[in-house]
């Protein structure tokens, strides 16, 4: 090797050392801010319940993640279903698919609406939609809670058209959560799919129409499958808050429609028990990271199906 090729091997080997210290104090603040937090909780997950709600340090047990899915009996000790627990699970999966399939009807015919509106009138449009973002979210929560309670506006709406004689029961059940993660997370279906919609060549759209093709199987045939992409972002956008989301069910659920994070909070809370939080806690993560999966892996395969 010839004295020049010696330096620029020594150079190229400074200029990586640098970016590795450039990146470094980076690299440490999301290894303690990300990881390291998700590294205590999976320890804490492998250690035995403490007497004061705490957790045993060096003392190894299963007993937080057999908890996670089974119950053992106070007087024999044999082990069965966490009836209860499997019921919130499976509460907090189906709220979040029917959030994400009623935000994903609602916005995209909105999404729709701003991509064909004249380029001049589309950054109002799209400004509009991210007010909500201004405001936090426990106050759009308690807006969505003076809607539909009892003496709400909805109720008060429908027995002055004299559609009910009595007001609907909506708040504290399942409806309740359902329409305040619909009305909190919608935005979040809307701008992606505005974005897909918008690089649209509607020279296609207007290709099927002179083909003969309805209005459905433009929609189906053509413009679904070209903004695909943008519904599967939308999906994990909404899916994701909604299956760990706690002000939502804490405000308008109550105590008897309580989703997976509710569940959790109460571990390391009144439950005490750190364990079982934490085992909780790494399988709502586990659910995230299939959720993600599933998007990386169609996202993908309809990235190359466009080549």
């Amino acid at each position: 090797m010839s004295g020049a090729q010696e330096a620029a091997l020594a150079a190229q080997k400074q200029d990586i050392r640098s970016r590795w210290l450039l990146s470094a104090p980076a690299l440490l603040i999301i290894f303690f801010a990300a990881v390291g937090p998700l590294l205590v909780m999976l320890l804490y997950s492998f250690m035995a319940k403490g007497d004061y709600g705490d957790v045993r340090f060096g003392e190894f047990s299963l007993e937080g993640w057999v908890s996670v899915f089974f119950q053992r009996d106070i007087f024999d000790d044999t082990l069965g279903l966490a009836d209860a627990h499997l019921s919130i699970i499976w509460r907090s999966l189906q709220l979040s698919f029917f959030t994400t399939l009623l935000t994903l009807i609602l916005g995209f015919p909105t999404a729709y609406f701003i991509a064909t509106r004249p380029p001049h009138t589309r950054e109002i449009w799209v400004f509009l939609v991210t007010i909500p973002f201004w405001t936090n979210l426990l106050i759009r929560t308690f807006a969505m809670q003076q809607v539909i309670r009892n003496e709400g506006l909805l109720n008060n709406a429908l027995i002055w058209l004299g559609v009910i004689d009595s007001p609907l029961q909506i708040m504290y059940t399942d409806t309740a959560n359902l329409l305040g993660m619909t009305y909190v997370y919608l935005p979040l279906m809307v701008l992606p799919l505005y974005a897909s919609i918008e690089k649209l060549d509607f020279r296609l759209v207007e290709a099927g129409y002179d083909l003969y093709a309805s209005r459905l199987q433009v929609l189906r045939r053509i413009v679904i499958p070209l903004v695909k992409p943008g519904i599967i972002a939308g999906s994990i956008l909404v899916f994701i808050p909604s299956l760990g989301a706690y002000v939502i069910p804490r405000v308008l659920g109550g105590g008897k429609n309580m989703m997976l994070g509710n569940l959790i909070e109460m571990q390391f809370g009144s439950g005490r028990n750190w364990p079982l939080g934490a085992a909780m806690s790494i399988t709502l993560m586990a659910l995230v990271m299939v959720a993600l999966i599933f998007y990386v892996r169609n996202a993908s395969r309809g990235g190359s199906s466009h080549v």
